[in-house]
């Protein structure tokens, strides 16, 4: 059988170019021409709708060159921990039932399942290892100490192939997104996740957001995965912020093909200044449905804000924190040393929600012996979350219905980013 290790990495593509239909599909041809899948099951590790991707283009060409040979094609969106996705959710994320479009999933892609990452399910999840508490203390750079369990998917361990199918990004926890980061966390259990948020919460999102090397807890992501006995391989594309189109797609295993991709969108979506903006408007999509997600308007934007400077996440159709993490209604927003210095008070709290607060409200200080929390910049909600609720979670307030954004761009020290949530904004040094 041919393993993961015995593909050829192939990538067509490059910053800021365009990928046409029939050089993905020459790419995936050549690519999966080198395998002989006959008769096996196949699952496709696909994004969910917070991540902007051509998803039908993708699944459509790997669905034609794969349904006439394999056994069986799933599609398990990768969740993480987010909100399973709806019916008709899933049909607009991979481009069916809308006008133009063809009705139904089997008419789009015949013979593929598709499901969502059950992960709040035990009997959907299977343990494939443990990572020893020394070996995680020698990924994490001695940042955390404690065994890992590797809890996985269940139709991914029992699968013959797992394919990730989707986009790379600057991101908040793991550097850049993508390769096999949609295993883990994206259908790992919440145990292993929260572990590798909590250790990207500690390294803090500032320093690794965006970084292309091996991180500490990619290091720890790629050790997971790799205790994942299905041949593993992966389909990672750049996709141009804003319009959704194809800059480079890489296919081989899940190490090379996110390596090849990760070094072009650390070109093409990284934004760098000369000097720090004092106030920012991050214009929300709609994709972000609750602040869980949209505040990646604030981690793309915090690195390259002044001191003392401000974020607005400008999303008036969300209207809750998170639909599923309601801790963080009781715990808020605040920095890492807030935590960290008040461990007892906190540690029984889920590791991935501390991580999230402290990925949006940025850089600071806290002092114990005073209480005192010093916040680097200031951040703002301007969405349909009422005040009260937004100063409970320590965020500041703005009533999105006076919010002029066209006036906004025009003052002076206010920088307006629409599409925000994918590009990152750094200062040069």
């Amino acid at each position: 059988m041919t393993t993961s290790t015995d593909v050829t990495c192939r990538t067509v593509g490059g910053p800021h170019e365009h990928v046409s239909a029939d050089a993905l599909d020459d790419l995936v041809a050549r690519s999966l021409g080198d395998l002989d899948l006959t008769g096996q099951d196949v699952v496709l590790v696909i994004p969910d709708g917070t991540r902007s991707c051509p998803l039908p283009l993708l699944v459509g060409t790997l669905h034609r060159h794969l349904s006439p040979v394999v056994g069986s094609l799933t599609a398990v969106i990768a969740l993480g921990t987010h909100s399973y996705m709806e019916p008709h959710e899933i049909d607009r994320l991979l481009g069916v039932g809308g006008d133009g479009q063809p009705p139904t999933l089997e008419a789009a892609y015949p013979g593929l399942l598709v499901v969502n990452h059950e992960w709040a399910d035990p009997d959907m999840l299977v343990q494939v290892g443990t990572i020893p508490a020394a070996r995680i203390a020698e990924l994490s750079e001695g940042r955390l100490e404690r065994d890992a369990p590797i809890v996985v998917n269940r139709r991914v361990v029992e699968s013959d192939v797992a394919i990730v199918v989707g986009p790379v990004f600057p991101h908040e926890v793991v550097g850049i997104s993508g390769g096999n980061k949609y295993f883990i966390p994206g259908v790992a259990s919440q145990e292993f996740i929260d572990m590798t948020h909590w250790v990207g919460a500690l390294i803090t999102s500032t320093e690794i957001i965006g970084t292309t090397g091996i991180t500490p807890v990619r290091a720890m992501i790629n050790e997971g995965s790799a205790m994942i006995p299905t041949r593993k391989l992966a389909l990672c594309c750049v996709v141009e912020s804003g319009t959704g189109e194809l800059e480079a797609a890489a296919f081989g295993t899940p190490e090379e093909a996110w390596a090849a991709t990760a070094v072009i969108a650390a070109e093409t979506h990284v934004h760098w200044l000369d000097a720090p903006m004092q106030r920012v408007i991050a214009v929300m999509p709609t994709r972000y449905e609750d602040i869980w997600t949209a505040a990646k308007g604030g981690y793309k934007t915090e690195p390259a804000i002044a001191d003392g400077g401000e974020v607005v996440v400008y999303a008036p159709h969300v209207t809750e924190v998170s639909e599923v993490h309601h801790e963080i209604y009781d715990i808020g927003y605040h920095c890492r040393d807030y935590f960290v210095k008040q461990w007892e008070r906190f540690e029984h709290i889920h590791w991935g929600v501390l991580a999230h607060s402290t990925h949006l409200r940025g850089q600071g200080t806290y002092d114990e012996a005073t209480g005192e929390e010093r916040l680097r910049i200031r951040v703002t909600l301007a969405t349909g979350i009422p005040r009260e609720v937004c100063e409970r979670i320590n965020l500041g307030y703005l009533d999105p219905a006076g919010v002029d954004l066209e006036a906004l761009g025009r003052e002076p020290g206010t920088t307006v980013i629409p599409n925000a949530g994918e590009v990152l904004y750094r200062v040069r040094v």
